[in-house]
């Protein structure tokens, strides 16, 4: 059961009115919803086997639920971030909705002096990527991680203020992944200490790059480093791109947005181009490379030390991932157990609700929930299981980025390689799995869920550019299976350079090689997390070696591609699973809130539905006999079952505000159909029609020349 601190974060964003009093042409009362639909979440919440207050505390400490409610009673108070007109707006109005909401953030922020989190939270509370997004996303962390000592305490401190609005540069008209293809240019000029950057071609413009169209006053603009007639690729510059005095471009600077998008509506997706534009020399960030007055360059002490801020965008990818899939997650689990459809006895013989009408009431027509018929159970469960997954991830991408981050400060670079390819696999695997899952959270909805109502449809669009941004999710896998090769080659040469430590993501590869699952002796050993984990290890290490051994044979790179997508999305879904019993098992955390059982529970039905849908690898080689595929789908089934009880208090654990979801379908109260309805009635072509007597705009010019063509007076009162 939910304690008081969570029901207070789950209060309704906008409490239901009721609308349908005194509407012209509503001209009698309804009876409520059947009330078995009312009840349903509290008794679903009343059967689950453990206190979902504890599963918060547990996934998110208390610390950052005293955050949410702290910041979330600051905007909910505050009628600059309602959410209330969201769906009925279109491009331009919300752009300039979100305008508004990001000046009075800031505002906000300054005058009750939030700290990072506090900032970070609000962001994720609104919901929405907007103008501001990629100056607090991309722009401040480069100039954190990027720049020396000196240019962050200067540039942050007006960044933090919001006295300059800053975005990311990166990608061109022409390039996107390949980093090393970009081609606009920073020529270092000796006489006058300044780099001249050029954009030398269309192509060559820079594009999509989020807040610049119309916000930002400054870009770190990525461009080509130019000295003394050498190019030494890629650098990081601060390139003032508008005047700080009216917002108009400088000259030299060619500046807009890029148009309609499928997403990300509120945000000012430009392009620039530059026409031999200068800055001062000391507006390239310096951290690591450098460029003196005279010209000369000093290279990094790791080629790829420059990576630091993908790493960090890419790792906080993962963690969104997990909160994406769970809000999907929240709002069809709590519609499926609220929508029935159908009499199945058998379905609803757990059913309290139904349990209680059909019997004393044969006339009354009460139909199955639908989370009770086990197709639903078999689309919806895993996704459950799968945004715990990409949680415990998450985290642990975030934690071991930290540490990398520290050791480079003090000169160790030894875990760069690692965290780069475990970013890029998993950014790649968990923004595709969340996409997916959301997609089948909103068919799971049925009908509904095609309306913006809903909250998928709308959160979808927005969720869907992670699969590209920071990398195309099938161009970034060549990343973690280069590595991964190059780690079977070191193991195998120097046995000895084989980790020691659990801790590591490819102690695995150092292994030898086994033929058979032999270890899953029983079908009840496939409700062992940790036998479970050994088949993923297997099959990983196992497509590693055979794709060593064809390219060692003379297969070239190219043909290689399909492999090496298949070898990370596998050594990558080991990572998932193995982060995942680590919480499960290892968390002292999880058994101090007497989370760890419906955890292992969650942990297995994850390792088995990944299995199953990645089968032909795990069978291809005869390790998992034909037996044991029996065993499997046997025991997904009996999974099911277990996690039913639960369903509804592990989407609660999520804590995520009514005011985030904004959702009709996943109230917390359940209130699903007079949400629905409400919010239709506040449909703009509604209001307006009401406000002339429920005739729609337009009836007098377009319908009623069509309609009474022709006819005369007695026809119309025929009619």
């Amino acid at each position: 059961m939910a304690d008081k601190e969570l029901q207070k974060r789950h209060k309704p964003a906008a409490p239901l009115s009721e609308p349908m009093r005194g509407i012209p042409g509503f001209f009698y009362d309804l009876k409520p919803a059947e009330p078995q639909g009312a009840n349903s979440l509290q008794v679903e919440r009343a059967k689950a086997t453990f206190d979902s207050s504890k599963m918060t505390r547990f996934l998110f400490t208390n610390y950052l639920g005293g955050i949410v409610n702290e910041v979330q009673d600051v905007l909910e108070n505050d009628e600059t971030f309602s959410k209330e007109n969201r769906y009925y707006m279109g491009r331009s109005e919300r752009f300039l909705d979100r305008l508004k909401m990001d000046s009075k953030f800031a505002q906000l922020a300054r005058e009750l002096k939030w700290d990072d989190a506090r900032r970070t939270m609000g962001s994720l509370l609104i919901d929405e990527p907007g103008t501001f997004s990629l100056h607090t996303g991309m722009f401040m962390p480069c100039l954190n991680s990027q720049g020396t000592d000196e240019q962050s305490k200067y540039w942050l401190g007006l960044a933090h203020n919001y006295r300059i609005i800053g975005c990311y540069a990166q990608t061109e008209l022409g390039h996107g992944s390949n980093v090393q293809g970009l081609e606009t240019t920073a020529t270092y000029i000796p006489e006058t200490e300044q780099f001249e950057i050029h954009s030398p071609s269309l192509t060559a413009s820079k594009w999509w790059v989020g807040g610049l169209g119309k916000t930002a006053t400054h870009a770190i603009v990525m461009a080509r480093l130019i000295t003394k007639g050498k190019d030494f690729g890629p650098h990081a510059f601060i390139v003032p791109i508008r005047s700080l005095e009216n917002h108009k471009p400088f000259a030299g600077i060619m500046v807009g947005d890029v148009g309609p998008k499928m997403g990300f509506n509120c945000v000012d997706n430009g392009f620039i181009l530059f026409n031999k534009y200068r800055i001062p020399r000391d507006h390239m960030l310096m951290r690591y490379s450098k460029v003196d007055k005279d010209g000369n360059y000093s290279a990094p002490p790791v080629q790829k030390i420059s990576y630091g801020t993908m790493i960090f965008v890419r790792a906080y990818l993962v963690a969104s991932s997990a909160l994406a899939l769970a809000r999907g997650a929240t709002v069809a689990i709590r519609y499926s157990a609220i929508r029935r459809q159908f009499t199945d006895p058998e379905a609803s013989k757990n059913d309290e609700v139904f349990q209680q009408y059909v019997p004393q009431n044969p006339k009354l027509k009460c139909e199955t929930a639908v989370i009770d018929y086990s197709l639903q159970q078999y689309r919806l469960f895993p996704i459950i299981a799968q945004s715990y997954a990409l949680h415990f991830s998450g985290f642990w991408m975030l934690r071991i980025y930290m540490k990398m981050m520290k050791n480079m400060n003090d000169g160790n670079m030894d875990l760069l390689p690692e965290v780069h390819a475990a970013s890029s696999g998993l950014k790649s695997l968990t923004t595709t799995i969340a996409a997916a899952g959301i997609e089948e959270c909103r068919r799971s909805c049925g009908g509904h869920g095609y309306s913006l109502f809903s909250g998928l449809p709308d959160f979808l669009n927005t969720f869907l550019p992670l699969v590209t941004l920071e990398g195309d999710n099938h161009l970034l896998t060549q990343q973690t299976s280069r590595y991964l090769l190059k780690q079977l080659r070191k193991y195998k040469q120097d046995p000895s350079s084989i980790p020691k430590s659990d801790g590591s993501t490819t102690k695995y590869l150092g292994a030898m090689p086994t033929k058979s699952w032999t270890a899953a002796k029983t079908e009840a050993d496939l409700q062992n997390p940790l036998i479970l984990l050994e088949a993923f290890a297997h099959r990983s290490q196992r497509l590693v070696i055979e794709l060593a051994t064809k390219m060692a044979k003379g297969q070239v790179w190219n043909d290689s591609l399909i492999e090496m997508y298949a070898i990370s999305k596998a050594h990558c879904q080991y990572i998932l699973l193995k982060n995942f019993v680590h919480a499960a098992y290892h968390d002292k955390r999880a058994a101090a809130n007497e989370v760890a059982p419906v955890l292992v529970t969650l942990c297995v039905l994850f390792g088995l539905s990944t299995m199953e849908s990645e089968l032909s690898e795990f069978v291809e080689d005869g390790f998992v006999s034909q037996k044991q595929t029996v065993w499997l789908r046997a025991q997904i089934k009996k999974s099911l079952a277990a996690v039913r009880p639960n369903a509804v208090a592990l989407v609660d654990s999520w804590g995520i505000p009514d005011y985030v979801l904004n959702s009709a379908l996943g109230r917390y109260d359940g209130k699903v159909y007079e949400s629905m309805f409400e919010m239709a009635l506040k449909e703009p072509l509604n209001v307006n029609a009401r406000a002339h007597g429920d005739v729609v705009e337009g009836y007098e010019e377009f319908l009623k020349p069509l309609i009474q063509r022709g006819l005369s007076s007695d026809d119309k009162a025929k009619l």
